[in-house]
């Protein structure tokens, strides 16, 4: 594992400019950059970088974070590849914690058959383009498929030669231990402890992972021999796992997440073909059967996965059983079949991008329509066939999480099989019972979790759409962004406190103390007992209030670096706020925004109070439903604490100077 020490120091060496400028282009705006999404197609910047807080925000997308983020998101990095790519930028030597003898074989295992990969895929492409042999036979297979000679790079193809142990010995040479040859299953050793080549006289495809490490190969044999597979792919390893990877992913990331759409096609040259049309935003699940581990490698990127099929009937069918798995990750799925006799591969061969793109959106249907039409064709008038094929797509329908989207496709599959709605209903209940039971608990526990007094606060009813949630939401977002911004900063506040007067009577009397802000705040909260009701703001309060007992100073850097990434990106979302004024313009239009930092204290109080009035309205609105719920009970207790609360809600609104009975935000 990487230390913590070269953590701290990638953190406090990165600039989160420096890093993004690598990928977009940014344009100095006030004390910002700015510069065009890289995750969505616009052509107003939205997208924000704040070197002084070292942090950026996508207002398009809502992602936002700090330079590691961004690598995450835009790369799709894993973290501590996000950390090892920063380190190598800047010249950081990572430094490893102390690892078990096991941990350290595990991590030299992994990373002496990367090395050996890597070099595999530079022999072969070398092997392919500059040797006779590889000239004359696998080149000239490249190029009758219509690739060009900067795809054939891009993809890093190649060509391992017919003799026996011609890739081996060279690796041998070049000092590549036989023990991580053999377990990256390029070589074969023999008893006789003889070395073999695994691929010979093969095309090869280098299969990547997301971040562009080279996992394994596919080879393409070009001979006629019956014996041998057409098609060869690298054992499972360390390295390789065939379930878990999809053909293309490194090369088409940037794309799917931009399109928010995935191509799903079965073959290396049905990707390559469709990116050198201009399709990047595609991936093939390399003539296996689709499985739960690909896609969820896709719902990384985007929610939404066409699936293209071959335009014969045998493989549309043996491809729809992989419909289900995605459905049931909870994505959407859209299917796009070609003409008999063509497959995505030849089809973009022959047409440009316009054509295929137009192809592909006029023939792309839900999958629902298509499952229907091509299951019905089949049935025809047979009773039975035509029953057992309503339930395999009824089946299908159980797995689609959204209840309004089951509705719709139960509507659609009535009109398409001419069953009534009320039997697919009937047999849609079946299938989702159980889950619909434990739905309903759920339901009927949420509901009965009523509170009282200030605890009312914690109501986590998230499907209200009434203005006092709306509110609510509002003030408690405003109090993370206090104490992000102004937290550690020390402010004069009033205090009311009592004393007795010269007749020995209590009275109030305010006098004006120093708080740093944090404090102020909780001891606000404190005193009101009051929890703020959002989850997230919750753990983002009780974090940073951590933060602040334990460091002197707050430090946006070192402040995100300890923060869970669940929790990073509602943070900066909170941070970049104000930098949206900038992306406007206001100045230029002569529109002065105030700043906040002008009156700290005043604007602490305010919201604090605010969250009061708030709290104490709801109150008073749970004591006039208890009165109105028994109209002929004695209620002069309950009426007397309501009129104690208004002339509360009366004391904070001549201390904000608003109306009675209204709060803003």
């Amino acid at each position: 594992m990487i230390s913590k020490a070269t953590i701290d120091t990638v953190f406090e060496t990165a600039r989160v400019e420096e890093v993004i400028g690598d990928f977009v282009q940014l344009k100095r705006a006030g004390s910002n950059f700015k510069g065009l999404s890289p995750f969505s197609s616009e052509r107003s910047p939205s997208f924000m970088v704040s070197p002084v807080k070292q942090i950026w925000k996508d207002f398009s997308s809502g992602k936002g974070g700090n330079a590691v983020a961004f690598l995450m998101e835009h790369e799709h990095f894993t973290y501590p590849e996000a950390i090892r790519y920063l380190a190598k930028k800047y010249n950081i030597e990572i430094e490893e914690t102390e690892q078990s003898d096991e941990q350290k074989a595990t991590v030299d295992l992994r990373e002496s058959l990367f090395l050996v990969s890597e070099f595999a895929q530079k022999y072969f492409q070398h092997s392919l383009l500059e040797t006779d042999e590889g000239k004359a036979i696998g080149l000239s297979y490249f190029k009758e498929r219509g690739f060009s000679t900067e795809t054939i790079k891009k993809f890093g193809l190649g060509y391992s030669p017919q003799a026996w142990d011609a890739f081996s010995k060279e690796a041998l040479g070049k000092g590549y231990k036989t023990e991580f040859l053999e377990a990256s299953g390029l070589t074969i050793v023999k008893e006789d402890q003889n070395v073999l080549d695994r691929f010979r006289g093969r095309v090869m495809f280098p299969i990547q992972s997301m971040s562009g490490r080279t996992l394994g190969f596919g080879g393409r044999i070009l001979t006629n021999d019956k014996k041998a597979a057409k098609y060869l792919n690298s054992p499972e390893s360390e390295l390789y796992h065939k379930s878990k990877v999809l053909y293309g992913i490194f090369h088409a990331k940037q794309a799917i997440a931009k399109q928010n759409n995935c191509y799903l096609v079965e073959g290396y040259t049905d990707v390559i073909q469709f990116h050198q049309t201009g399709i990047e935003n595609t991936v093939a699940s390399s003539g296996t059967a689709l499985t739960p581990d690909q896609i969820r490698l896709i719902n990384r990127l985007t929610k939404n996965i066409t699936v293209l099929f071959d335009g014969d009937a045998a493989g549309l069918r043996a491809s729809l059983r992989g419909i289900d798995l995605i459905l049931e990750e909870g994505m959407n799925v859209r299917v796009c079949s070609f003409p008999d006799g063509e497959d995505p591969d030849s089809f973009a061969k022959k047409y440009n991008f316009e054509q295929v793109t137009e192809y592909l959106e006029a023939n792309s249907k839900d999958f629902i329509q298509f499952k229907a039409s091509l299951l019905m064709a089949d049935a025809k008038n047979d009773p039975i066939k035509k029953a057992d094929l309503i339930r395999e797509i009824v089946v299908s329908i159980s797995k689609v999480p959204d209840r309004i989207q089951r509705e719709i496709y139960v509507q659609e599959c009535s009109r398409i099989m001419d069953i009534s709605e009320q039997v697919l209903v009937s047999t849609l209940a079946q299938l989702i019972q159980k889950d619909t039971v434990e739905a309903g608990k759920k339901l009927k526990q949420s509901e009965t979790s009523g509170q009282k007094s200030f605890e009312v606060v914690k109501d986590t009813n998230v499907t209200s759409t009434s203005q006092k949630v709306d509110v609510q939401y509002e003030i408690e977002r405003k109090i993370i962004e206090i104490l992000l911004l102004y937290g550690n900063a020390d402010e004069e506040f009033e205090d009311v406190l009592l004393r007795n007067n010269e007749d020995g009577e209590v009275e109030q009397y305010s006098e004006k103390r120093n708080y740093k802000v944090f404090e102020r705040v909780y001891l606000s909260l404190q005193e009101d007992e009051v929890e703020l009701a959002n989850p997230l703001f919750l753990a983002i309060y009780n974090n940073i209030m951590q933060f602040f007992r334990e460091n002197e100073t707050f430090n946006t850097e070192h402040y995100l670096m300890q923060l869970p990434q669940e929790l990073a990106q509602e943070v900066t979302d909170v941070l970049m706020e104000d930098e949206k004024v900038t992306l406007h313009n206001w100045e230029a239009q002569n529109i002065i925004v105030k700043e906040k930092s002008h009156g700290i204290s005043q604007y602490v109080t305010e919201t604090i109070l605010t969250l009061r009035w708030f709290l104490v309205d709801k109150i008073i609105e749970e004591l006039k439903k208890e009165i109105s719920s028994e109209p002929d009970a004695d209620n002069s207790e309950t009426l007397s604490m309501a009129m104690d609360y208004y002339k509360l809600i009366g004391s904070f609104s001549s201390k904000l100077g608003r109306v009675m009975s209204r709060y803003h935000i």
